[in-house]
This record gives structure tokens, C-alpha cells and sequence, in this order.
């Protein structure tokens, strides 16, 4: 399995190559060439692809859209509709990529209900002892495992890498015990299954910052231009989010050794 600096450098690279067809999408654009804009545009939208496909299986397990209904290419066919009629609100090739996923963001916010979050969960999560971890994760599993990893699309690296999803929780220096201990005595199916039940019971809003930062490498200040949030906004989604795992993983696994 690739490791997450591998996974960095690939989100990297595709980031490069997004902004470099931006050009010749100007170019097409000008010339009315519809087809062969949609051609190259559609090279650059794997990782959107990726973003709308989890946002719909979380979205259908929990019964905020109708099984069945949708699938990830019907808002891909939308997105290239939208993205050519609107391609001249993209002022440079730096904000051709975060532009794509505001479209994307923008079409789900349009069909998917606004969905309820567990009130409770989220209040006191601190207070959760093991067993009502193992229960939580026993009907979470049993209910279809929130995250729907049965599609075909949700291949990516950063849904099993553990060290990846541990760096973005434990974000600080002092964290690295914590880290190495986990690591151990987890295992990173244990983590990685851990980190998506919790966020599968998160706030929407929240849920989506921090996968949009961790997941597709977005920026802050990406996230708050594509969410029509303030930078502040964002910020503390993220930090309320990383908060809400640090401590379910240390409320679960206090006491490891």
C-alpha cells in the first residue's frame, strides 16, 4: 500500500496538472468548442469524482436521498454543463481547481436533504466509556458502515491509510506517542474504521471541511472560497472536527500501553 507522503505527492501533482489544462480550457471556450472542452475537462475530475461519490453514500445511508435515484456521473453531466456556461467566473489557473469543487459542493447542497446529526453524540463524546464505543461501532457496521466503501469509485488511498488518518487528527508535535501507541495496538482497519464512524455522526458542515482539507487537500482558505464560508468559519469546523476525534480516540483507548 502507497503511504500518505506518496498519496500527498500524487494530490500534488494532480493539482499541477489541473491548473496546466486551464490555458487550453480558455482557449476552447473562446472558439465555442464544446466537445472538446468537455474532453479535457473531464481529465481533470477524478478527485471531484471522488468527493461527490462519498458525499452521496454518506448522504444515501442516511436517508437524506432516495436509494437508487442518483448516481455520481448524473452530477458529473451537470457539473460540465455548469463549468461551461460559467467557465469565464475563473479569473486564473490557481483557482481553476477549488472553482470545480464549489460547483460540485454547490449541485450536492441542491439535492441532498439537509440531514439531522445525533445532538447527543456530539455533546458528549468525552463521555463515552469503551463498551458504548464497541456498541456504536457493532450497529454502524450492521447498518451498512456509513461510508459505503462497497463503491467502486471509493478507491483512494487516504480512506485506509492509518498514519494518514492519524496526522490529520493528532495534528500536534506531542501527539506522536499517542500516535505510535495506536498505531501499535489498533491496527488500521480498527482506525480508519474508527475515524469514519465518528465523522459519519458529525454535523454535515463540519464532516465536509475536514474531508475537503485531509481527503482533497483543499486549503483553508480553498474550502471557505468553495463553502461560501468566512476563513474563521472554516477554521473552527476544522478544529471542532479534529477535537471530536482526539477524543474519541483517547476516550476509547485511554489506558494503552
Amino acid at each position: 500500500m502507497e503511504n500518505a507522503a506518496t498519496y500527498y505527492k500524487k494530490q500534488k501533482e494532480f493539482r499541477i496538472f489541473a491548473a496546466s489544462t486551464f490555458s487550453d480550457l480558455v482557449v476552447l471556450k473562446k472558439k465555442g468548442e464544446e466537445k472538446a472542452f468537455n474532453e479535457l475537462l473531464l481529465k481533470t475530475l477524478p478527485q471531484i469524482k471522488r468527493y461527490i461519490t462519498k458525499r452521496l453514500a454518506t448522504a444515501l445511508s442516511k436517508g437524506n436521498l432516495p436509494h437508487g435515484k442518483y448516481k455520481p456521473d448524473d452530477f458529473i453531466d451537470q457539473l460540465f454543463i455548469t463549468a461551461y456556461n460559467h467557465f469565464h467566473e475563473v479569473k486564473n489557473q490557481k483557482d481553476f481547481y477549488p472553482w470545480l469543487f464549489k460547483i460540485a459542493d454547490q449541485l450536492l447542497e441542491d439535492t441532498i436533504v439537509e440531514e439531522e446529526f445525533d445532538e447527543v453524540f456530539f455533546q458528549n463524546i468525552d463521555d463515552f466509556t469503551k463498551p458504548a464505543w464497541d456498541a456504536m461501532e457493532e450497529k454502524f457496521s450492521t447498518d451498512g458502515d456509513g461510508d459505503l466503501v462497497m463503491l467502486d469509485e471509493l478507491d483512494d488511498i487516504s480512506y485506509g491509510n492509518k498514519q494518514y488518518v492519524l496526522n490529520h487528527v493528532f495534528v500536534e508535535d506531542n501527539n506522536n506517542e499517542m500516535i505510535a501507541k495506536l498505531d501499535k495496538k489498533w491496527g488500521e482497519e480498527n482506525i480508519r474504521r474508527h475515524a469514519n464512524m465518528v465523522l459519519y455522526h458529525l454535523p454535515l458542515p463540519m464532516r465536509t471541511v475536514f474531508e475537503m482539507a485531509t481527503q482533497f487537500q483543499l486549503t483553508a482558505e480553498e474550502i471557505a472560497m468553495i463553502r461560501g464560508q468566512s476563513l474563521e468559519e472554516v477554521q473552527i469546523l476544522l478544529k471542532n472536527a479534529r477535537n471530536a476525534l482526539e477524543t474519541s480516540f483517547y476516550t476509547r483507548y485511554r489506558g494503552i500501553n
